[in-house]
């Protein structure tokens, strides 16, 4: 389809053989041009930033990087496109927000733990006798005070190996959110299937259930990961 914008004064644009036009608002930029369609488009192959950016820009702007569509199509590019019959809420702006918020948090849980630090780890905790956390050695441990001495003692283990995080898949709702992920040891080996649980409480979230996978090394010995 070919755009053609009128040169005269009060014109306007029209599609070549149609007979539909949209006025041109005066002092509007070419993008304050486009139809919803095409904006939103163009708006799909922006960044989170760039996005956040062009909405502080002027009125028109704000409104069209605000439109829904053109933040479902970058939660796809970012995250998944397992939720694609998903209807948020409160609309794909705030689920964004809110699944690149627990992604992060994730993130901070995984550098808690190649970082060996307890007393983050107790901070990153709800605190509460529900919580539960399955280690690699298949133990399992039920209660925040059971759960913070199963993390003291892996963080004693001597031989841990390194590990990459990737398979990222989250899941938010209002006061909780699930994050699925493999771990790989030894890009040669299988990986740790690994789910971690989150509550959100006084303005943050909280890990209320971690669960890892043992896996086998080819002698039948396990491999310790937290």
């Amino acid at each position: 389809m070919t755009v053609v914008l009128s040169g005269g004064g009060g014109g306007g644009v029209w599609e070549n053989g149609g007979d539909m036009a949209v006025e041109r608002q005066p002092g509007a930029s070419m993008m304050e041009q486009l139809v919803p369609e095409i904006t939103t488009h163009a708006l799909s192959y922006l960044d989170y930033p760039s996005l956040c950016r062009l909405s502080m820009t002027n009125s028109l702007m704000r409104k069209a990087a605000n439109d829904d569509n053109a933040w479902k199509a970058l939660y796809h590019k970012d995250f998944t496109l397992e939720q694609d019959a998903l209807n948020p809420p409160n609309g794909w702006k705030a689920y964004y927000a809110a699944t690149r918020a627990i992604v992060t948090v994730n993130a901070e849980f995984f550098r808690i733990v190649r970082e060996r630090l307890l007393q983050e780890m107790g901070q990153f905790w709800l605190n509460a006798d529900y919580v539960k956390c399955f280690h690699a050695t298949g133990e399992s441990f039920s209660g925040y005070n059971a759960v913070m001495e199963s993390w003291q003692l892996a963080f004693n283990w001597e031989n841990v190996a390194d590990f990459q995080i990737r398979d990222v898949r989250t899941r938010v709702l209002s006061n909780m959110a699930w994050v699925t992920m493999k771990a790989y040891v030894d890009i040669g080996a299988g990986p740790f299937n690994m789910t971690n649980v989150y509550e959100f409480h006084n303005g943050r979230w909280y890990m209320v259930h971690h669960h890892n996978s043992a896996l086998l090394t080819n002698g039948g010995d396990q491999q310790h990961m937290q």
